[in-house]
């Protein structure tokens, strides 16, 4: 697997690409995933993601809709943040690709990751279908972080 080399992803924001990095590795919360929609409008869907050098990995049923907006325009958006203050994360612009390959590894890493186990009923069922599934694999053009860790200091006290 190759990666587009950091220097070809424009960043801004108070966050180095290690601390970035960090960040993305610790968070356990869905990724927010923007696409272009035939309408011009763009749809926003929640998705388990996994940090994988400078790119995003996330799985979709091969006929879901996303898939469907992902192929016919590769341009998207994400953000990862948590909902709670202090108000952080990272957002940015990204290139989607759809693979066939490596999707039932994939779901059982998403599944480790976020429930700690394959052992479940969501578990079996998505990996029951694993070969209806897709990688979807985000290349950022450009990562910005911020952290309002400092600002909200005294309004969480």
């Amino acid at each position: 697997m190759s990666s587009a080399p950091s220097s070809t992803i424009r960043r801004s924001g108070p966050w180095s690409q290690s601390r970035v990095r960090e960040f993305l590795a610790e968070a356990r919360i869905p990724m927010r995933l923007a696409a272009n929609t035939d309408s011009g409008f763009p749809v926003v869907l929640s998705l388990w993601f996994l940090p994988e050098e400078d790119q995003l990995l996330g799985a979709v049923h091969q006929g879901a809709r996303i898939a469907k907006r992902l192929k016919e325009d590769p341009r998207c958006a994400f953000e990862i943040a948590p909902d709670e203050p202090p108000y952080r994360g990272v957002r940015g612009q990204a290139m989607a690709s759809l693979e066939v390959k490596g999707s039932g590894e994939l779901l059982e890493r998403l599944l480790n990751r976020y429930l700690g186990s394959t052992d479940s009923s969501l578990g079996r069922f998505l990996l029951g279908r694993a070969d209806e599934e897709l990688v979807v694999r985000l290349r950022p053009t450009w990562i910005a972080s911020w952290d309002y860790t400092r600002r909200m200091e005294d309004a969480l006290e």
